[in-house]
């Protein structure tokens, strides 16, 4: 089953889409999407798909000024406001009917230093994370999927996406991290940093030549597989 929820983050209207299993108020993981993406990702798709078919909720939503959310690109994207994004989507979670109250974060990429920035102050039961940065000054170059995506990357208020969580890693535990060793645009010292500071329990999954989209195929059967385990493995029966 599938549900639509509009909530609100600041002044913007926000899409989500609810993935629930038939199971009642089951546990929700919350997936943020990457700077350039929405909740249509397909790595939120397979897992909302596969979350579902193991009695998990799953909700992807697109961020102020992407996809179905309202906001203007340019305008709207700033670290801090993903953030309260984020927080929206949590409190909307909890407030609903149909769920429980146990709650995990997904974050790619961007997506995955928003899910960090908050992870240690949002009571979750576990965070997974592909390819976050640990602070934007680290970043070699922001990933376009799409060259025709250039001039929404050149329409970005650089400062407004400053951030640098560095600090807030010792408060996360329960971390499942996965990086390529060849990711030309978050560089894989990010995910050792990550791996060393953070809290156990925590795993990094090293990705032998995987680049920052996660192209290879072995490499998503892999995340997929090990994720919704590790979601399973750490929600309260």
């Amino acid at each position: 089953m599938q549900k639509t929820i509009l909530f609100s983050s600041d002044e913007y209207q926000l899409h989500g889409t609810l993935h629930l299993p038939a199971t009642k108020n089951p546990p929700v993981v919350i997936g943020s999407h990457g700077l350039l993406s929405t909740g249509d990702s397909p790595k939120q798709i397979i897992l909302a798909k596969r979350c579902t078919e193991n009695d998990m909720a799953y909700f992807r939503y697109d961020h102020r000024g992407c996809g179905k959310s309202n906001g203007e690109f340019s305008s709207a994207t700033t670290f801090d406001g993903r953030c309260r994004d984020l927080i929206a989507a949590v409190q909307t979670i909890r407030e609903l009917s149909e769920t429980g109250n146990q709650i995990a974060l997904f974050g790619s990429s961007f997506g995955g230093a928003i899910s960090l920035a908050l992870a240690g102050t949002l009571n979750i039961a576990s965070i997974v994370t592909v390819a976050a940065p640990l602070f934007s000054e680290g970043i070699k170059e922001p990933y376009v999927n799409d060259p025709k995506n250039q001039p929404l990357m050149q329409s970005l208020d650089k400062d407004k996406l400053f951030f640098d969580i560095r600090d807030r890693i010792s408060l996360i535990s329960h971390l499942l991290i996965f990086h390529g060793d060849a990711d030309k645009i978050v560089p894989f010292e990010n995910a050792l940093e990550l791996n060393k500071t953070a809290q156990d329990p925590k795993m990094l999954i090293y990705q032998k030549n995987g680049d920052h989209p996660m192209s290879n195929g072995i490499h998503q059967k892999e995340f997929t597989n090990l994720a919704v385990a590790w979601f399973e493995k750490y929600f309260q029966k």
